[in-house]
């Protein structure tokens, strides 16, 4: 017979919402309060609603999914450059860095939230009451 554990019995959370909340910043759980104290440091608690946040556990997931976006965008837009010859080599050496960068700037923040918001709706890591 299956062992019935805790999150079996609670009513489950709004995985997409969560998700889109947390990639936009704010708290998975109310939505009004904010998921970072600093650029990508997650906030020990929600500031609106009190949610415990410091049980998330992002560690490299958020940088990995960073790496395969924007390695996808720089080699589409690489292979644009590339097939039309619309710049010499050194300009997209160049281009190509800067939108690396940029872009991984850019998604870092939402993509650690995004992870920290479906860990909270999966019940991870302490999410839901339990430790792991």
């Amino acid at each position: 017979m299956p062992v019935e554990t805790i999150t079996d019995t609670l009513p489950p959370r709004p995985v997409l919402q969560s998700a889109l909340r947390g990639a936009a910043g704010k708290c998975p759980a109310c939505g009004e309060g904010h998921v970072f104290s600093k650029f990508i440091t997650v906030a020990d608690a929600c500031d609106h609603c009190g949610e415990d946040l410091s049980h998330h556990r992002a560690d490299d997931l958020p940088a990995y999914l960073n790496i395969f976006v924007v390695g996808h965008v720089v080699v589409g837009f690489m292979l644009v450059v590339m097939t039309y010859k619309l710049m010499d080599m050194w300009t997209t050496t160049f281009v190509t860095m800067a939108v690396c960068v940029i872009s991984a700037l850019f998604l870092m923040r939402p993509l650690k939230g995004m992870v920290v918001g479906l860990q909270w709706a999966l019940r991870m890591h302490g999410f839901g009451g339990h430790e792991d």
